[in-house]
């Protein structure tokens, strides 16, 4: 017995994905729980402690670190202020004309290979920019956290955030249709 099935039409909406945040978006108060975790790798260590010439064998040279009160390598510090710093932009800086000043950098806790970092950030001030009218000055607190929920750094950065209709336009190739 043969039965011929149709196919039920299915329509199909294309939605954005999460663009980030003008400086409209911004509330003073406001707490982004940044959605990406990442663990740390020797290989990100390492690397980044090579490429920018850091010479402490604290961070890459494990015989060396065995013998220090840690007994393993420490994480590069900038490493971790580069890692949190990127976990916020899609919350923070997206739309970023100007990176102003990062202040405050504490690291309360080390950071060893293998540990995953999370990180949240809270809106400290918003205001529109007195000589570009164009954007705005947000300053944040930031703090990265390990899988133990222990902060390892925390800082205030302060960026100039287009306003919105003021960014450049995010163009995009179109996508072809393809006939089945």
């Amino acid at each position: 017995m043969s039965t011929s099935m149709t196919e039920p039409e299915v329509t199909t909406t294309v939605r954005p994905g999460w663009n980030g945040r003008y400086f409209e978006d911004f509330e003073v108060g406001d707490v982004y729980e940044h959605p990406l975790g990442r663990t740390v790798l020797a290989t990100d260590n390492s690397w980044f402690t090579l490429l920018t010439q850091n010479s402490a064998p604290l961070h890459f040279d494990h015989y060396y670190a065995s013998q220090t009160s840690w007994g393993k390598p420490l994480v590069d510090s900038t490493f971790t202020l580069a890692l949190v710093t990127g976990q916020s932009v899609s919350d923070v800086s997206q739309h970023v004309f100007a990176n102003l000043a990062w202040d405050h950098v504490e690291m309360p806790h080390p950071v060893f290979e293998r540990d995953t970092i999370y990180s949240r950030s809270t809106v400290l001030s918003a205001r529109v920019s007195k000589s570009r009218p164009d954007v705005g000055i947000i300053k944040v607190s930031t703090e990265g956290y390990n899988q133990d929920g222990d902060i390892v750094i925390r800082f205030e950065r302060t960026v100039m955030v287009y306003r919105r209709g003021h960014g450049p336009h995010q163009a995009k190739p179109t996508v072809k249709e393809v006939q089945r």
